[in-house]
């Protein structure tokens, strides 16, 4: 991963620093709840894509005997290994899920495991080129994991504007208009499209902003797959 980018390397760990306990706080609030109420029938748990973790809390990892972190930025690693030493803590740098066929990838690759996606689905990842079908291979997760447990929070939509609301909006199947008009009310609103609005478009989901900067405001959906988990 290049060092300089501002969703991985040395640019959004810096970022982490200067604003995780102000900017980011809300947000990672939200997350913590959502996972706290996420129960999924597995002893081992794949992160895929966390970062150093900034989001996520000991006691949520300790929950699982085994942990698997899928990030192939080193200096993450490092960052998530010093917040987090589980006893059952392992490092992959893989980068196979950015291909087509990925998510196909990751339930051979770890047959017993539940997934979580930490804000990753939103990004463009290592080997995904302007070429590169964003919705086709997303397209690909609901099938991949039919039976598995999954969960994910990623941006779905961003843009320059605060939002007018600062609530958790929650919606039985996706609709972005309606969630857009919920956070941002009337006026002009451009957003860049994060194409993840489509993903399992039959499930519940929930909504909230992050502040990755100042000026800089992302709409954040959570959805979790049907299968092996327990709601509380």
């Amino acid at each position: 991963m290049p060092m300089f980018q501002p969703s991985g390397g040395l640019v959004y760990h810096l970022r982490a620093w200067a604003h995780q306990t102000r900017l980011w706080a809300p947000c990672h609030r939200q997350v913590r709840a959502w996972l706290a109420d996420w129960l999924p029938d597995a002893d081992h748990l794949v992160l895929v894509g966390p970062s150093g973790g900034y989001a996520l809390d000991r006691a949520f990892l300790e929950r699982f005997d085994r942990v698997s972190v899928l990030e192939p930025d080193a200096l993450a690693r490092l960052v998530f290994k010093r917040r987090f030493p589980h006893k059952g803590l392992e490092f992959r740098p893989d980068t196979a899920l950015s291909s087509p066929g990925g998510f196909a990838w990751l339930a051979r690759t770890f047959p017993d495991a539940a997934f979580l996606f930490c804000n990753l689905l939103g990004q463009t990842l290592v080997g995904q080129g302007a070429s590169f079908d964003r919705n086709a291979w997303l397209a690909e997760l609901v099938p991949a994991l039919a039976g598995r447990a999954w969960a994910s929070w990623h941006d779905v939509a961003s843009t320059r504007r605060p939002p007018d609301s600062t609530d958790v909006f929650v919606q039985a199947r996706a609709n972005l208009d309606r969630v857009l008009a919920h956070y941002w009310h009337g006026g002009e609103l451009l957003i860049q499209d994060h194409d993840c609005a489509a993903l399992a478009p039959d499930l519940p989901r929930q909504y909230t902003h992050w502040s990755l900067r100042p000026g800089h405001y992302h709409l954040v959906e959570w959805v979790q797959g049907p299968g092996g988990t327990v709601g509380r």
